[in-house]
């Protein structure tokens, strides 16, 4: 089963991710950390996520505190990651931190979510 790391300090909305998450119909195993932290201590190299949707505020470390851990790694800099935030990252090129999209909390819908879940846990990747 594949596993999805949701990083997100706001519980409604890691839910609402979550719920995007569930119904693209992929069978997978969906972990929620609330800080940088959690999420690095409980990273497993024998079961690496798949994909990771971050937010960049988090509470305590930012989540480029997390990208950076994460690009500094040969088994984790390959993760893609989409970053779900409030912020604009217009002009932004974060492909070294093997960011495959950006989206924005106030304009995003469930089907954005899901177009990736579809993509990166398919049998391709």
């Amino acid at each position: 089963m594949s596993v999805v790391y949701i990083l997100e300090d706001d519980n409604i909305m890691a839910g609402c991710i979550a719920g995007a998450i569930k119904k693209a119909g992929r069978s997978v195993k969906i972990k929620h950390f609330k800080d940088a932290i959690s999420a690095i201590q409980n990273l497993d190299s024998n079961n690496l996520p798949k994909i990771i949707f971050l937010d960049i505020l988090l509470t305590g470390p930012d989540g480029f505190t997390f990208l950076n851990e994460l690009a500094s790694y040969d088994d984790t800099n390959k993760i893609p990651i989409v970053i779900i935030s409030s912020l604009d990252f217009t002009g932004k090129d974060l492909s070294s931190y093997n960011v495959i999209g950006i989206l924005n909390k106030e304009t995003m819908y469930p089907a954005d979510i899901q177009k990736f879940i579809k993509e990166y846990l398919s049998d391709a990747h």
